[in-house]
C-alpha cells in the first residue's frame, strides 16, 4: 500500500507550507505557500541569506518596503523552479483594512513577477480575510488577478469570498483548534476538532450551492487533522507533517466529497457589509484570531524590514 502522502494527492491537492526549497522538492507538492513569518524564518538560515543580500544590492535606493517585496518575489521565483504550480505571495499585513492600498499592493507585485517571466496564472496574491481585504480580491479577480484569501476563521468570511468570486480561501484550521483548547481547556479528537468541522462546513456550503472558489485547509496541528479533511480542494501542509504522512502506511479515506455535499441539510446565507460584520461580532474566535494573525504578520514584516535595513 502507498503512504498516506501519496493516498492523500489522489483527491486532495498537496500544498508545502513552508519557505524552504528542499523541502519542496523532497515532498513534491503542485503548489507552495508563503507569508511573512516563513520568508522571516527562512532568510534566517545561511542557504537563502543570499535572496536578502541580492534584493538590498539589486535596488539601491529603495524604500525598505520595495525591497521587502522584491525579496518576495525572489522567493517566489525560486518557488515557481521547484512547483509545477502556483505560489502564494502575501500583501503587507499592515494593509489589512485598506481596499485600495491592498489593490495597488497585488498590482505591484503581480507586475514584477510578469517582469520577470511569471504569467499571472502561476501567482496567488494573499490577501488578510477582513471585509476590505474581500473587496479588494474581488476587484483584482475582475482583472485576472488570483487571489489567495488567508486568515480566515469563519463561515461568514468564507461565503463573502465566494460571492466576490476569489479564486481560494485559506481555512487555518489549527489556530481554531488553539482558540478552542484555551476556551474549553482540553484537546479535541479530530473528528471534533473545531478547525475541522469549520472547514468541512465551509467544504459542503461551496459545493451544495455551486460556488467555484477552492478550499485550502492550512495551518495544521496534527496529521489527524489532515485525514479527516482528505478530499477538500487543497490542503497546505508544513514540512513535518508531510513527513509523518510519508512515514504513515495505513489506508486514507476520502472524508469530504462533492456529491455528499450535495446533498446536505444547508441553509443559504446572504451577506452584506452590515451582516458581514455582524456575525463577525458574534464570533469571538474568527474576531480574536484574524485581528491576532494581522498583527503576527505585521510583527515579522517589521522583523524582516529590520533585517533587509542591517543587510544594507
Amino acid at each position: 500500500m502507498s503512504n498516506q502522502l501519496d493516498q492523500l494527492k489522489q483527491f486532495t491537492t498537496v500544498v508545502a507550507d513552508t519557505g524552504d526549497f528542499e523541502s519542496m522538492k523532497a515532498y513534491a507538492p503542485r503548489d507552495a505557500t508563503t507569508n511573512p513569518s516563513l520568508i522571516l524564518k527562512a532568510v534566517q538560515k545561511d542557504e537563502y541569506k543570499a535572496l536578502l543580500i541580492r534584493a538590498v544590492k539589486d535596488n539601491p535606493g529603495a524604500s525598505l518596503q520595495a525591497i521587502t517585496d522584491r525579496l518576495l518575489i525572489l522567493f517566489g521565483l525560486e518557488i515557481l523552479k521547484i512547483v509545477p504550480g502556483r505560489v502564494s505571495t502575501e500583501v503587507d499585513a499592515r494593509l489589512s483594512f485598506d481596499t485600495a492600498a491592498t489593490a495597488a499592493k497585488a498590482r505591484e507585485l503581480i507586475a514584477l513577477y510578469e517582469k520577470a517571466g511569471i504569467a499571472r496564472e502561476r501567482v496567488l496574491i494573499k490577501i488578510a480575510s477582513t471585509w476590505e481585504g474581500i473587496r479588494a480580491a474581488e476587484s483584482l479577480e475582475k482583472d485576472g488577478i488570483h487571489c489567495n484569501l488567508t486568515l480566515l476563521f469563519s463561515l461568514a468570511q468564507a461565503v463573502a469570498c465566494a460571492e466576490g468570486k476569489i479564486q481560494l480561501i485559506s481555512p487555518f484550521v489549527g489556530r481554531i483548534l488553539d482558540w478552542h483548547k484555551k476556551a474549553a481547556g482540553r484537546d479535541f479528537a479530530p473528528a471534533e476538532d473545531p478547525g475541522v468541522l469549520s472547514v468541512r462546513a465551509i467544504y459542503n456550503y461551496y459545493k451544495k450551492f455551486g460556488h467555484a472558489t477552492e478550499v485550502m485547509g492550512a495551518s495544521f496541528r496534527n496529521i489527524g487533522e489532515i485525514r479527516e479533511l482528505a478530499g477538500c480542494d487543497l490542503l497546505t501542509i508544513s514540512p513535518n507533517l508531510l513527513q509523518e504522512l510519508q512515514d504513515s502506511s495505513g489506508p486514507l479515506t476520502r472524508k469530504l466529497s462533492p456529491e455528499d455535499a450535495r446533498t446536505a441539510a444547508i441553509e443559504k446565507i446572504a451577506i452584506d457589509e452590515k451582516s458581514f460584520r455582524w456575525m463577525m461580532n458574534e464570533d469571538a474566535m474568527a474576531t480574536e484570531k484574524l485581528a491576532e494573525g494581522i498583527r503576527l504578520f505585521a510583527a515579522d514584516a517589521v522583523k524582516l524590514e529590520k533585517m533587509i535595513q542591517d543587510a544594507r
